[in-house]
């Protein structure tokens, strides 16, 4: 896994000493190689920093030039595929086996990829890459820059048109180190961040900087002037053709057909995985023991002639620790585990990082132990699979069959009615639910006994006076309701949360969730939250289930084999089932949680209460202060639980404190 980072402006100006500094940002991305190209008459520089994952020498140095010498590449992710892509190359060239050998300076998937688009444009090599990628391509030829993204958004690329020419790189702090760039905080684009706690694409937190959007193409004729936008793959087209039926494929299964529909999902998963676990450097994967990385694990050690190793990391806190579950199934699989139990003061130490880390605001608070499991593996391995993704694909949100099941029920009754229920849920505190569920949970059926019960319930209650079954999936998501009253002078942007037409085509609300879930929450919160985290540390994460076969399969499956009876992933589980024990992996989903309402109260008390100080939010300008100081007088006092809303803020201030306090 790489970085690049990269300016394109005005002609005749030297900028290479500035692209330098940009690369050094970000220097934890790549540590093992640092390379700079340009062409100071064109205006344009690129600077790349490299982790070596394939061919590890010199073979691999970027930016990279293609055998033509048209295209020169900055490349961040990995091509699975590159080997048949090789080959394709080679046969449709007509070499010989000694002129195919002959032609290659080395094999990195890059130098592969540059062919590619030698012989078929970029676009059409995209297409035909199974892969995770950021990329910048200099054609020389017609002196235009195409920046890439992957499919799904598994790797990050920003750009900026801020002072007359173009900046653009892996992360944010790359701009930052640019003198000449002097952004603006887009208060819109605060209050879409604390609906969601990230700033969903193609919004930054900043005015005119943007992320590139998953699956396009951006070319750029010149460094001032607005992008021609090209889409090679699409999660609508994917999503729609599917509920159409237009797929035109022989593996659109009946739901009957549950056993041929888990032999097809083993098969293209495990396809995904072998060609994952290809690399040159020592690779493993996270365990945590449930449905996603369990199947993850089961299927790599299917395929290898040794133990896999495996990593967790578990917290001492009731509630929160899976890290027993996981080294039950690594017992039984085989693998080679290690797992290490964090203290809530090793949690805690994370948090003064986390704003250099994420450098755009961030308010997941699973960023934690995600950074810790991460870092412990990086001590181990260089790559790690991941199980993410499982989720939103097949099914596996609590929200999937939760908020079709509240709507079906609560739809006909009185708005009086269910405003009145939704007073008496949040009369009482989340801790005192906890208590009374907590006290007879044999009474509850076991597909009802969640971790957090209160929590739910209050969630429950802020749905109650919904209108639509697309409102209370929205509300379901939004950790702020109302943004727009929290940020001072904001406007929030309509975004694909208001697009009514997910509902009206796709058929079922299940497959809305889902499609919404792969466009927005996935790329923007769950894989940004792994880069981060992994990159911090120099440590390659990379996602089976995100292969765009393993995506475009799971859309053809009937939504029964995906959420039935209140159950989710139903076709992971068979899966599953067929390599552990199911008594091994059934409980209910917990997520990759902390104690975070408890260290609000406790041991971040103080650090919160600074950040959110009165007279601090009124001499910044952008939140409410009376908004913000009643939900944390009432985190305090226990009657209510404003963990998740709060976090957002905290993670708002604290960046805002590290990237611009310190620096006026």
């Amino acid at each position: 896994m790489c970085g690049l980072a990269g300016i394109f402006g005005t002609p005749a100006i030297d900028r290479e000493p500035v692209a330098r500094r940009m690369a050094t940002a970000i220097i934890s991305r790549g540590p093992d190689d640092e390379g700079v190209w340009s062409d100071k008459e064109a205006g344009i520089f690129l600077a790349h920093r490299r982790l070596s994952i394939l061919d590890l020498t010199t073979a691999g140095h970027q930016p990279m030039a293609s055998a033509c010498g048209r295209y020169i590449i900055a490349f961040n992710g990995e091509i699975y595929n590159h080997r048949a892509l090789r080959a394709e190359i080679e046969a449709a060239l007509g070499l010989s086996r000694e002129a195919a050998a002959a032609r290659w300076r080395g094999h990195s998937d890059t130098e592969v990829l540059l062919a590619a688009v030698s012989n078929w444009g970029l676009i059409e090599a995209l297409r035909r890459a199974v892969g995770m990628f950021a990329l910048a391509v200099w054609d020389r030829a017609t002196r235009t820059l195409q920046l890439a993204r992957d499919r799904v958004g598994e790797k990050p690329l920003y750009y900026s048109h801020v002072g007359g020419c173009l900046r653009f790189a892996s992360e944010l702090k790359a701009l930052h180190a640019d003198p000449a760039w002097q952004p603006q905080i887009d208060r819109d684009a605060l209050a879409l961040y604390m609906r969601h706690a990230y700033v969903p694409a193609p919004h930054t937190i900043y005015r005119e900087t943007f992320k590139v959007q998953p699956g396009t193409v951006l070319s750029f004729r010149s460094g001032n002037e607005a992008p021609v936008q090209q889409t090679y793959w699409s999660a609508w087209d994917v999503a729609s053709k599917a509920a159409s039926g237009l797929t035109g494929s022989a593996d659109a299964f009946p739901a009957a057909d549950l056993g041929r529909a888990t032999d097809a999902l083993e098969a293209v998963l495990g396809d995904a995985i072998e060609l994952q676990m290809v690399a040159d450097v020592p690779l493993g994967a996270f365990l945590s023991g449930g449905i996603d990385s369990s199947t993850i694990v089961a299927l790599m050690q299917a395929r290898s002639t040794r133990p896999v190793r495996t990593f967790t990391i578990g917290f001492d806190e009731g509630g929160y620790d899976e890290a027993v579950h996981a080294k039950a199934v690594a017992r039984y699989l085989g693998t080679e585990h290690t797992e290490l139990y964090v203290s809530a003061g090793q949690a805690l130490s994370v948090v003064d990082s986390l704003p250099q880390m994420f450098d755009e605001p961030f308010g997941d608070s699973s960023q934690i132990p995600t950074f810790l499991v991460a870092q412990m593996a990086r001590q181990h391995v260089t790559v790690s699979l991941s199980g993410d993704a499982g989720d939103e694909l097949l099914g596996g949100y609590n929200r999937y069959f939760l908020a079709r099941g509240i709507w079906d029920r609560v739809r006909g009754w009185p708005l009086p009615m269910r405003r009145a229920i939704a007073s008496v849920l949040q009369g009482v505190t989340p801790e005192r639910w906890n208590r009374l569920i907590g006290a007879a949970p044999s009474l509850l059926p076991a597909r009802y006994r969640h971790a957090n019960p209160g929590d739910k319930l209050h969630k429950l209650a802020g749905m109650l006076d919904a209108r639509s079954m697309r409102e209370v999936y929205r509300r379901l998501v939004s950790l702020w309701n109302e943004p727009g009253h929290l940020v001072r002078g904001s406007r929030e942007p309509q975004g694909p949360l208001c697009d009514e037409r997910p509902w009206r085509e796709l058929g079922d609300p299940s497959l809305a969730m889902m499609y919404l879930d792969l466009l927005t929450y996935l790329p923007d919160d769950i894989l940004v939250k792994v880069d981060r985290a992994a990159m911090a540390v120099g440590l390659e994460t990379r996602v089976p289930l995100l292969d765009h076969r393993v995506i475009e399969f799971a859309w053809r499956l009937p939504v029964s084999m995906k959420v039935r009876g209140g159950i989710g992933k139903l076709l992971l589980r068979e899966v599953l089932y067929r390599h552990v024990p199911r008594a091994l992996v059934e409980r209910p989903k917990m997520g990759f949680g902390i104690p975070l309402d408890a260290w609000l109260r406790g041991p971040l008390r103080a650090w919160a209460e600074d950040l959110l100080d009165e007279s601090r939010l009124r001499s910044q300008g952008f939140l409410d202060p009376e908004t913000v100081r009643l939900k944390w007088t009432e985190h305090l006092s226990g009657r209510r639980n404003w963990q998740y809303a709060l976090w957002n803020v905290l993670m708002f201030q604290a960046w805002y404190a590290h990237w611009h306090e310190r620096k006026a």
